[in-house]
């Protein structure tokens, strides 16, 4: 599959089914594409289309599945849009190509030549718990204990709504980390707490979310 270069391919594009709730083109948009006026088209259509479908697969449709809608915000960027990004760090936000190879940039493999794919996700129906009690980390173990395909997770808690990064990967990291101010680390391998049964962690919430 090429590139797509008119708008009736890239329509096309967009029409690619995901999963069973997830489309390839809520995935494309971006803020930095449309001020930078940068496209935001993959080099590798295949490439995308393959690790965008085990995100969506593995990852996304399970948390949807059982928590109610999810608000995609932001997910592949091409490695233009986030060279762009990067170059303005203090104001996108973006971490280098290399970095986000695998993640945010689905159509091109890491340093270790593995293939992944992130997006940034809002769980509205934690917004009340989370506004309540600034707790984001019974997300975080709910997701560590019941999606088994998640790689990375990122919460972003300074601007509301609170949103986090989430991915697969083909070799997954199993990482949970938030900037709460400062990046905190939840849990990694290695770590005393990384294993077992954190349901205490979330109880409190399910119960007021199954209320």
């Amino acid at each position: 599959m090429r590139s797509p270069l008119s708008v009736h391919t890239l329509e096309d594009f967009g029409r690619v089914q995901l999963s069973n709730s997830f489309f390839m083109r809520e995935f494309l948009y971006s803020e930095i594409s449309q001020i930078e006026k940068i496209p935001n088209i993959p080099s590798d259509p295949e490439m995308a289309i393959r690790v965008g479908k085990r995100l969506c697969e593995d990852v996304l449709e399970p948390i949807q599945e059982r928590l109610g809608r999810i608000l995609v915000r932001s997910a592949y960027r091409s490695a233009e849009v986030n060279a762009e990004g990067a170059k303005n760090k203090n104001q996108y936000g973006c971490a280098g190509n290399s970095a986000n190879a695998a993640r945010h940039i689905w159509d091109l493999c890491d340093s270790e030549k593995l293939v992944g794919a992130m997006a940034c996700i809002v769980v509205t129906s934690y917004l009340p718990f989370f506004e309540r009690t600034r707790n984001w980390q019974a997300l975080g173990w709910w997701i560590h204990d019941h999606i088994p395909g998640y790689s990375e997770i990122e919460f972003f808690t300074k601007a509301p709504p609170l949103a986090l990064n989430i991915s697969w990967h083909e070799r997954p990291k199993k990482t949970v980390h938030a900037w709460a101010p400062r990046r905190t680390c939840l849990t990694k391998p290695g770590m005393s707490n990384h294993g077992g049964d954190h349901r205490s962690e979330y109880q409190a919430w399910l119960t007021e979310h199954r209320a």
